[in-house]
């Protein structure tokens, strides 16, 4: 478990590496405030009960994402002048001036996990969509996502990534989308292939309407990833004319409740850099319910399994579980950046 000092140490090392310089010299900024704050947010943080670390509370993200709301909606100009400077001493001194007189903000942000919904994760989704369409040609696939905020990455049918032939409609056909992903990719792409989709539904402990928590949204993402924002605020357009179905409930029981449904086509349960943030015991009956509903799959009924999930090494680990009568099959599909930033997509299956 991390201790509070440890958690801003370890979100300082993990914005630098994700390309943010001005979030992890917020965070750095944070701890010395927070270490001499004798006031309620010093309080609330330094008594936090779990672990306030990175890959588990995010304590440092709660407190950059009230910072971050202030200067969207300029409440807060000295601080965006700081922001604009990249940090500086002035920093830490508009960063403690906030804290001592907007208390109540950041102690309701306190009570908030970060939501990012990165849209960039969608990349390896929409690739993993055509590996599967390649299989699979005509079959039908449900959307079945677990942790999935405010549903945005349900909506990548709806999006377009880069190959190496340039941008690619999601499902290969139709118009290009507004929300255009181009990856790094560090292996070969798999072929554009048309995946028909179904109905496409969430589960989150706490959705959010990305009509009404757009804001929110956008205060979670790092103020100097302009890619990472202009790319939210086209996601939360295509949300508009395409609202996602995203539904209050435990990940595991609503899987379970979902999964015993009757199954006429395919169905592709999926969740990215979310497993961490789930129970034992959820992780425990997602498992179960995967299990038990691929023994009834087969090949016009197809049960897929995606995850991107981080396993320790660089960026998020891709890995595809498939049940389509018999045994499940098992492809490691390579690596992905967190933020969708690079894919090096090396599908391999498992023996």
């Amino acid at each position: 478990m991390s201790s509070w000092q440890d958690a801003f140490a370890q979100q300082t090392r993990a914005c630098r590496a994700l390309g943010s310089v001005l979030t992890a010299r917020v965070c750095d900024a944070l701890a010395r405030v927070i270490a001499s704050d004798t006031g309620p947010v010093g309080q609330r943080v330094k008594s936090w009960p779990g672990d306030a670390g990175p890959g588990a509370d995010s304590v440092p993200l709660r407190l950059c994402g009230a910072l971050h709301a202030l200067t969207m909606t300029n409440r807060a100009p000295a601080l965006t002048a700081a922001y604009a400077m990249a940090g500086g001493a002035q920093l830490d001194l508009e960063i403690r001036s906030e804290i001592q007189n907007n208390a109540p903000h950041f102690l309701e942000w306190l009570e908030y996990a970060p939501q990012t919904n990165e849209v960039g994760r969608s990349g390896p989704l929409i690739a993993v969509a055509w590996f599967l369409g390649a299989r699979y040609p005509g079959v039908r696939f449900d959307l079945l996502e677990l942790g999935g905020s405010a549903g945005l990455n349900l909506n990548f049918p709806h999006y377009s990534l880069a190959n190496e032939m340039g941008f690619q409609p999601s499902l290969a056909e139709g118009e290009l989308s507004e929300v255009r992903l181009a990856p790094l990719w560090r292996g070969t792409p798999p072929e554009p292939a048309p995946l028909a989709v179904g109905t496409a539904r969430g589960v989150d402990l706490n959705p959010l309407d990305p009509a009404r928590d757009g804001f929110r949204l956008m205060a979670y993402t790092w103020p100097d990833q302009r890619d990472r924002l202009g790319r939210l605020r086209a996601a939360l357009a295509v949300a508009g004319a395409h609202p996602p179905v995203m539904e209050r409930d435990d990940a595991g029981a609503w899987l379970a409740a979902r999964l015993a449904e009757p199954a006429p086509h395919g169905r592709l349960v999926y969740h990215t850099v979310a497993a961490q943030y789930f129970p034992e015991t959820t992780r425990a009956r997602i498992e179960t319910a995967l299990q038990e509903a691929g023994r009834h799959a087969g090949p016009d009924r197809p049960l897929a399994h995606f995850s991107m999930e981080g396993d320790g090494g660089e960026g998020a680990a891709l890995r595809l579980r498939l049940w389509s009568g018999g045994p499940p099959r098992t492809w490691h599909l390579g690596r992905a950046d967190f933020h969708g930033r690079w894919i090096e997509w090396q599908a391999q299956e498992e023996s």
